[in-house]
């Protein structure tokens, strides 16, 4: 945790450039310039906005008029210490604010800031009904004054304390910006969206942070921490840890070691918010928007950033992975362990745990003469161990997907029951996600829906055209019979969750928003961001290793070369890899990132963090069967995946579908008996696989219907105050102005240009 004068030069010459570049256009130009650099200026939360004017040459500060919807503010700004003339500007109403700065011998700047209550929503659309303040507050969207705690680092990791007495024994430590300082600790924690946020820093007691002139042992960068899981809660809960890794698996690191323990040491800030983990809120747009909000309350109260970092396990893999693609700018850098690429192709590969297990465990419906044994059912499924289809659908199959299984925050008489509440809350993950999604077609409209008068929300993913078991059927290790057998009976479910023999479909214009959200995350908004996958083989829970190769594949095909932005580290402890990751991932990171953003070439942001990794950072694989560390042509050592042993596969996977497992709803071609060469089917075996594929069967290398890649920063509502929905969102666009400017250092600004600049141009 401590660094040299070198490393604190570093610092100083990126903050000078930081502040350069924000007034660079202004200086060389007769015109003023409005920089919200708190925040995109249309995504404004909680009533204020941190606010540089910038002023060209031959311009007096004390010239410059600025007011807000009309009324003088000039007052709140000042020549401030580091170089900018800036405010916080507070008392911002919902809805349009606009701002204006002139003076003699300058053009005039306006600009419009667009503020959203503290509450939310500023892009999720509607919020979902019911829900409950778990905090106490009176306010319905669950407002709350933030409070402050204060804990010191002593050699049994940190505790309770008075910043201004700590107590004997409190560790200090020297940060990025060469300041040793106690090790003592503030940690924020307030109420946004509805939910709980935390911010940690360095504290020293007695002295004075503000935006424009933190306390010196910043180092203007920051980790966000993530939980596990995925769940659809219907009320508040608490923020990951901002001190611990929040891996959610045994084995994790202990306070003391971990990468937020180590990031605070280094200088870093560390955040989080509750609606970011993901078992406590799996809806990939009210992720991402408690994250723009917090990150802006942050700038707002403890200064600009550098970049951003992520960090979390498993379903905190899934939020970063997602959230990064979808709404690009959030994070920087990730390190995804026990790594998932995203919620709902994950989805597609539950579901076909469930109906594999509604035939493989009841042998009362297999036909005559068929039988099925433990390695048979392990080459359909792809994983030696049908214990992890188990596990898998007994976790998530009922919480996510069926309307009737209950959700916290939701009563009994809430909640959705086909006899007798159909209006009722339906708990599944799809129905939390309306707003991306959209209704379920009139066409296909249940009793239930007719009589409510709407559809519920659509279903992006469904089993018609895929042939279970095809690989396993080529291989010669199920026989013709078993085949048919099986699509014959494996059927799906109704949007009740009821099984049909007929298989499941998905529908529009849910399968066509599940790409556009990026809820199945392409990875084509992924290029410019630096990522260190944490992999270690998994005993059988659902954390297949194959997913870490899932995002390679996925970034080789958005890219179009093999993935240099993309490093994965496999160890060998379950799931995590290694208990040290997480801290050497971060610092890893940290030197990418750093090397980044002192790259001042007229090259794409995507190349630059291609080129400036550095060359000890590359894939390193501990002695795993099945793993192998092979050299590329260009002396880079990457991870080859080489079998099934730690990979695993899912059931599309062995239906044919590619790593990248994507496909929502295959493409279909026509079914024909020679294809199946040398396997021969007898005339009525045959007569059934026509009758259960009547449409034909998938043809995986012919992409997805629907298929396309993630447009970033959709919003999801007409207004300011969220409510109006626009079901499947609309963009955006580019951040409006000189908006978003304190997010990051100059180099990573090209998620401010709009959809062009987020692949990294």
């Amino acid at each position: 945790m401590r660094r040299g004068l070198a490393a604190f030069a570093a610092a100083l010459l990126a903050a000078v450039a930081l502040i350069a570049a924000a007034s660079a256009d202004a200086k060389t130009s007769k015109s003023l310039r409005i920089d919200v650099l708190s925040n995109r200026a249309d995504v404004i939360s909680g009533g204020d906005a941190l606010v540089a004017i910038g002023i060209p040459n031959g311009v007096q500060p004390s010239n410059v008029l600025v007011r807000l919807r009309g009324k003088n503010v000039t007052g709140k700004f000042a020549v401030r210490p580091n170089g900018r003339f800036e405010a916080l500007l507070t008392g911002l109403r919902v809805g349009n604010n606009t701002i204006t700065a002139s003076a003699l011998g300058a053009n005039a700047a306006h600009l419009t800031l667009i503020n959203h209550a503290n509450g939310g929503p500023t892009l999720s659309g509607p919020q979902v009904k019911p829900w409950i303040c778990k905090n106490g507050s009176k306010s319905p969207k669950c407002d709350q004054q933030p409070t402050f705690s204060y804990e010191c680092m002593t050699l049994t990791g940190f505790q309770s304390c008075d910043p201004s007495s700590p107590p004997p024994g409190t560790e200090s430590t020297t940060t990025q910006t060469g300041v040793t300082v106690p090790f003592i600790i503030r940690i924020e924690t307030g109420y946004q969206d509805r939910d709980q946020y935390q911010i940690a820093v360095l504290w020293q007691a007695g002295k004075p942070w503000t935006a424009w002139s933190p306390q010196a042992q910043f180092n203007h960068k920051l980790l966000i921490t993530h939980g596990a899981s995925c769940g659809i809660d219907h009320q508040s809960s608490t923020a990951p840890s901002v001190t611990g890794d929040t891996a959610g698996v045994p084995g994790a690191p202990s306070v003391s070691s971990s990468s937020p323990t180590t990031a605070l040491g280094e200088g870093f800030a560390v955040m989080s918010t509750a609606l970011d983990n993901a078992g406590h809120n799996c809806n990939l747009v009210t992720q991402a928007e408690s994250l723009i909000m917090a990150k802006e309350h942050l700038i707002e109260h403890y200064g600009t950033l550098r970049f951003t970092i992520g960090t979390g396990c498993s379903g905190g893999s899934l939020v970063q992975q997602q959230v990064a693609n979808a709404y690009p700018g959030i994070y920087q850098g990730i390190l995804p362990q026990c790594s998932f690429p995203d919620a709902w192709s994950t989805g597609q590969q539950l579901a076909a745990y469930h109906f594999t297990r509604g035939y493989f465990e009841h042998p009362e419906k297999w036909g005559p003469g068929i039988a099925w044994t433990p390695d048979e059912i392990a080459d359909v499924e792809g994983h030696p161990n049908h214990g992890n289809a188990i596990i898998f659908d007994t976790v998530y199959w009922n919480s996510l997907a069926n309307p009737s299984g209950g959700c916290a925050g939701v009563t009994t008489a809430q909640m959705y029951n086909a006899q007798t509440n159909p209006g009722g809350v339906r708990c599944t993950l799809a129905d939390y996600m309306i707003n991306v999604f959209g209704h379920r077609p009139a066409s296909v409209w249940t009793k239930n829906e007719k009589k409510i008068g709407h559809g519920f929300a659509g279903l992006p993913i469904g089993d018609v055209g895929v042939q279970f078991g095809l690989q396993a059927l080529q291989a010669g290790q199920i026989t013709p019979a078993q085949f048919v057998d099986l699509n014959d009976k494996i059927g799906g479910a109704d949007i009740d969750l009821n099984y049909t023999h007929a298989r499941s479909d998905a529908t529009q214009p849910a399968l066509r928003n599940d790409y556009r959200s990026g809820a199945v995350n392409e990875t084509n908004n992924l290029t410019s961001v630096a990522i260190i996958d944490l992999r270690g083989p998994d005993p059988g829970a659902f954390h297949d290793a194959y997913r870490s190769w899932t995002i390679r594949a996925r970034l080789e095909h958005a890219e179009g070369h093999f993935p240099r932005n993309h490093v994965i580290w496999f160890g060998e402890a379950p799931l995590i890899g290694d208990p040290t990751y997480t801290t050497l991932g971060l610092m890893a990171e940290d030197r990418w990132l750093t090397a980044v953003e002192g790259d001042h070439r007229n090259i794409s942001l995507s190349a630059k963090v291609q080129q400036d990794r550095p060359a000890d950072v590359h894939d390193q694989c501990s002695n795993i069967s099945g793993v192998q560390q092979i050299t590329l042509p260009d002396g880079d050592e990457v991870c080859q995946n080489a079998n099934v042993q730690t990979r695993y596969a899912t059931p599309a996977m062995v239906a044919g579908e590619d790593i990248r497992t994507d496909i929502e709803k295959c493409k279909l071609e026509k079914i024909r008996r020679e294809s199946y060469y040398p396997n021969e089917f007898t005339d009525s075996e045959w007569s059934t696989l026509k009758k259960v594929f009547p449409t034909g069967v998938c043809d995986w290398s012919d992409g997805g219907v629907s298929k396309q890649g993630t447009f970033p920063w959709l919003t999801y509502q007409k207004n300011a105050a969220g409510t109006h929905v626009v079901y499947g969102g609309r963009s955006l666009g580019a951040a409006p102005g000189g908006s978003g400017d304190g997010w990051t250092s100059p180099v990573f600004g090209v998620w401010r240009k709009g959809e062009k600049g987020f692949a990294g141009t």
